[in-house]
């Protein structure tokens, strides 16, 4: 006689047949997911508060850079804090003196963001994005991550017109 634990059930698996369809949440491609999207805007929101810390303080609060601290060199990240201060005073000359890479990024990254959230919402208004095919999101990272070594590189060197790139 078989074993009646090898029989293989005739019918849909059991616990899927019940599932209603309206629990199922569909996100158009290509969008983050809600968790995501909420991460970014925390951290958004997080690097503002800091940047207000160190407005109202008058630049005695603000993240220090451990590799600046240890070695003296600036990071691709140093003075990100007081560009954003400069940017929430409308100083965008000032920003832009004090971490260009990291307001352009910022900028990219607010953009996408709201792309994203109006998207998400359904909202009539939809603003343009590049589409990325997939060799171009698995270059990105790579990429973004040479440029900042790059740009760490540079603003250390200790000659014109480099050293306008040190904070």
């Amino acid at each position: 006689m078989p074993d009646p634990t090898l029989r293989r059930p005739s019918g849909p698996p059991t616990g899927t047949a019940a599932r209603p369809a309206e629990h199922v949440v569909a996100h158009p491609a290509g969008l983050p997911s809600d968790s995501t999207l909420a991460g970014i805007a925390v951290l958004g929101a997080a690097g503002l508060g800091l940047a207000a810390a160190n407005s109202i303080s008058g630049g005695r609060f603000g993240v220090p850079c451990l590799l600046h601290t240890v070695t003296g060199l600036d990071c691709p990240l140093c003075g990100t804090t007081r560009m954003a201060a400069a940017v929430l005073h409308g100083d965008l000359a000032g920003a832009l003196g004090f971490n260009a890479p990291a307001l352009l990024a910022i900028l990219v990254v607010a953009y996408l963001w709201l792309s994203w959230v109006l998207e998400r919402l359904d909202a009539r208004v939809r603003l343009p994005r590049p589409a990325l095919g997939p060799r171009a999101r698995s270059a990105l990272l790579p990429a973004v991550v040479a440029a900042a070594v790059v740009f760490m590189v540079l603003r250390n060197l200790p000659w014109p017109p480099f050293t306008a790139l040190h904070v």
